[in-house]
């Protein structure tokens, strides 16, 4: 899945492509994330997604990510499944708006506004699993954000802000949230948990 979070100490996005050697994705099978998909963001991103972001080509939508990495899909039972649909559904459903680009190092994304639900689902998944902390816990705080283009230079990321500029403001309607799993070979959607109407 495209779990992106940023490390701008070190310049890297290891929740983009974890594990990643030279721009190339090694995604392990039974990671899971839960993330909101983002299909309004479709046609402005995807064709960047697809050249310069490794998760659209590992079979991940336009999304923001909640949690990377949840449990191990051997770990995902009825029982994690009726408290993902209890934790979540507790949530309303929001509108975030995604005004603008941003960059963390040799990254760029369109940041949604507010992010303030995204976080507390995040909490709220953390709270019930404490240890499915975000990024294996490497990040004291974890932006949400949507991937557009990573690993690239500036001169790439500007002319990709310019192209995003015509696209912008979208909104979206946040009424769910997606567990997608690898297997071996792409991410795969597992189940779809509702927010509350």
């Amino acid at each position: 899945m495209a779990p992106d979070s940023p490390d701008t100490a070190s310049g890297s996005t290891p929740g983009s492509t974890p594990n990643t050697t030279s721009g190339t994705a090694r995604y392990e099978a039974g990671q899971t994330g839960l993330l909101v998909k983002v299909p309004e963001a479709e046609p402005a991103v995807r064709a960047w997604r697809e050249r310069l972001d490794p998760s659209a080509l590992a079979g991940v939508p336009a999304h923001v990510t909640v949690l990377f990495p949840f449990l191990d899909e051997h770990l995902i039972d009825a029982t994690v499944h009726a408290g993902l649909a209890e934790t979540l559904g507790s949530h309303r459903a929001f509108d975030v708006r995604f005004a603008e680009s941003r960059r963390f190092p040799a990254v760029l994304y369109l940041a949604p506004e507010p992010d303030t639900q995204l976080r507390l689902l995040t909490r709220a998944i953390t709270d019930r699993w404490p240890q499915a902390q975000p990024y294996g816990g490497r990040f004291a705080d974890v932006v949400p954000h949507l991937t557009v283009a990573q690993r690239q230079e500036p001169e790439v990321l500007a002319e990709i802000e310019a192209d995003l500029a015509r696209s912008l403001p979208l909104t979206t309607r946040i009424s769910s949230v997606d567990l997608m799993v690898h297997d071996g070979v792409a991410w795969r959607d597992r189940a779809s948990f509702a927010l509350r109407g």
